[in-house]
């Protein structure tokens, strides 16, 4: 048995969302089932998680479709992350226009560089919204890059990656390439909403 009330912890975070992002917040009874996961692996919850088939070692990937308030729910979750779990978000949009100033120093940045000699937990937002950047001539596809050298990290220092995405797993796969999606497979959870989930923004 759980030590956690999920119906509680739930309506906590549904009260934190609404002094985050307004009244307007609400945690619809049918995403229950999704943030009841969420909840399981932020608070470490060993036993739901065993039942849930959620391995506490790797990262999450959520994904669904747009506007059904993915990046909320991380946002949310920092507040139950532990201490030696914290991690921030950022966007993957925002991370191709660093790459266009910056070169690409950036991908260091976001793994294992000189920028970040201390590698933090990151959730990649967005994942599929960057393109593909040229810096001084050269295309790169950035975030592949960064996910590739987190794969490394999250081996030899079980750093985590938590990613949202629009994309399906065939999808990361013909934008990122079958490397990609192998580590991925190695490094999250999969935790996904229903395709018919409708927008809620």
């Amino acid at each position: 048995m759980s030590q956690y009330d999920y119906l509680e912890v739930t309506l906590w975070l549904e009260k934190k969302g609404m002094e985050i992002y307004g009244n307007h917040f609400k945690i619809l009874e049918t995403d229950y089932a999704i943030i009841h996961k969420l909840i399981a692996y932020f608070l470490k919850d060993d036993s739901t998680c065993f039942q849930l088939n959620i391995d506490l070692n790797k990262g999450i990937l959520l994904s669904g479709p747009v506007g059904i308030g993915k990046t909320s729910l991380m946002n949310l979750m920092k507040n139950l992350a532990p201490m030696d779990h914290k991690f921030f978000v950022k966007p993957c949009r925002d991370i191709s226009y660093e790459f266009i100033q910056e070169g690409y120093e950036i991908i260091q940045k976001y793994s294992k560089g000189k920028l970040y000699p201390d590698p933090k937990n990151i959730c990649f937002d967005d994942l599929g919204t960057e393109n593909n950047i040229k810096y001084y001539g050269n295309e790169c596809n950035v975030m592949a890059e960064i996910l590739l050298s987190r794969y490394d990290l999250f081996i030899a220092k079980k750093i985590m990656t938590h990613i949202t995405t629009n994309l399906s797993a065939s999808e990361i796969e013909t934008t990122y390439g079958n490397r990609v999606r192998s580590r991925l497979r190695s490094m999250v959870n999969l935790i996904a909403f229903d395709k018919a989930t409708k927008d809620k923004r």
